[in-house]
């Protein structure tokens, strides 16, 4: 009977792991919802992260663009959120308005793999509200020009433009609407463009808080009329994406000399145009309006919800991710450019000339206001901008305009930070 009961006993303890004595390892399963096409990539990412920690199980969701911003407010309202997800800067600040995201401060103090000062600095500032870092960023994004060098040189320019004039100098060169031939493609549909040259102007486009629009202010009426004028002077033609059509096969024609764009373009390009022109093409750094330009500090950042039931193992999934060999992998699957200047320091990107100029740009960049209203009013912003294309309204009046429209968007808002409740703390 007692050696019965002892090999029942060797039994239940083995069935534990480890044997009598020893506590059973805890497996744990995370939730990881990705965003768009960084969800094809980060199945080939993750076996080595589940190879040297085996006690980590990690199930992906991949939400579509259209729909991850909606799915996250639902998820968020219903207590379902995931363990992680991937964050663009814009939608960050909402996410902490919610008070839906873990502050991360602490761990990046301990971490041994997330040094801060390896960062892009302004990238690192779009996780940081009121002080206190919600993400760590995971890729970058900003626009700068692509441009058809051999136009340029047939033109008489030897180099891209280092500021404003120079390019508008070289838009009125390349400019034929006769010929069908712009200086530049802009779609009137897309603010990103705008927002770029407005974030070159030292007057930032909220005030007061980020509780009024600053639109009328005399550094973006400079940004909004060098934008108009494009148009106006036809060195850029007043249609939009999709009226544009295919917009790498038209700069290959030389429909376009210019297109300001984002770093996945480099793949597009390459795998869209002959090889007979790629030697034809190249990026360089936003001119600014008296010298180099600054960029839009764009990207996506991980963060960690407070709900999260496994938020060690999230962590622990964050600082692999966020390994620079790690970094050089996704952007060679992907092109998504890594917010760690040593990412840059092996691979691809550093021997690519045509990332070259996005790494120039990187050092380069302001972030856009951290408020959750921002893409809003960014939208309302261009479609007052497409007005004024339109000759329907003088810059005057479009900058009062979209002041107009983001004084009303930013009404609750106000109300909150004149009316701070206990139990929310300072108004976000």
């Amino acid at each position: 009977m007692r050696c019965g009961l002892l090999l029942a006993c060797v039994v239940l303890c083995t069935s534990l792991i480890g044997g009598c004595g020893h506590a059973a390892a805890e497996n744990h399963e995370l939730t990881f919802w990705t965003i768009g096409r960084e969800g094809e990539a980060i199945g080939k990412l993750l076996p080595e992260f589940e190879r040297t920690h085996p006690d980590i199980q990690v199930n992906v969701q991949q939400l579509p663009m259209s729909a991850a911003h909606q799915k996250l407010l639902t998820a968020f309202a219903g207590g379902s959120t995931p363990d992680l997800t991937q964050l663009g800067n814009t939608w960050l600040p909402e996410m902490v308005a919610l008070d839906a995201l873990e502050p991360l401060q602490k761990r990046v103090d301990r971490s041994t793999v997330i040094r801060q000062d390896d960062y892009f600095a302004s990238i690192w500032a779009t996780n940081v509200i009121d002080d206190k870092l919600y993400g760590v960023p995971w890729y970058v994004d900003t626009r700068l020009l692509f441009y058809r060098k051999d136009l340029l040189k047939a033109a008489g320019f030897n180099a891209p433009p280092r500021d404003w004039a120079e390019w508008r100098h070289m838009l009125a060169a390349l400019s034929d609407p006769a010929q069908h031939t712009y200086g530049i493609l802009l779609p009137t549909n897309e603010y990103e463009q705008l927002m770029s040259l407005a974030l070159q102007e030292p007057d930032p486009l909220l005030r007061d808080g980020s509780r009024y629009g600053n639109f009328e202010s005399a550094g973006f009426k400079r940004a909004l009329t060098f934008y108009v004028d494009t148009f106006r002077l036809h060195q850029a033609p007043a249609i939009t994406n999709v009226e544009a059509g295919n917009p790498w096969s038209e700069f290959g024609r030389g429909v376009y000399a210019f297109y300001l764009s984002g770093p996945w373009n480099i793949g597009e390009f390459r795998k869209r145009l002959p090889a007979t022109q790629q030697d034809d093409w190249s990026t360089t750094p936003l001119p600014g309006p008296d010298d180099a330009g600054i960029g839009a500090a764009g990207g996506s950042s991980l963060v960690i919800f407070r709900t999260a039931k496994h938020k060690d193992a999230a962590w622990q999934l964050i600082e692999y991710l966020s390994q620079p060999q790690v970094q050089q992998r996704f952007y060679d699957l992907l092109g998504d450019m890594p917010p760690r200047r040593s990412s840059w320091a092996g691979g691809a990107l550093h021997d690519d000339p045509k990332a070259r100029a996005f790494r120039e740009q990187l050092e380069r960049v302001r972030p856009t206001p951290a408020v959750p209203e921002w893409e809003r009013i960014a939208n309302e912003m261009q479609l007052v901008a497409a007005q004024a294309i339109a000759g329907e309204l003088t810059i005057d009046q479009a900058a009062t305009e979209m002041d107009h429209r983001t004084d009303r968007i930013l009404e609750k808002r106000r109300w909150i930070l004149d009316h701070p409740h206990p139990m929310v703390g300072d108004a976000r």
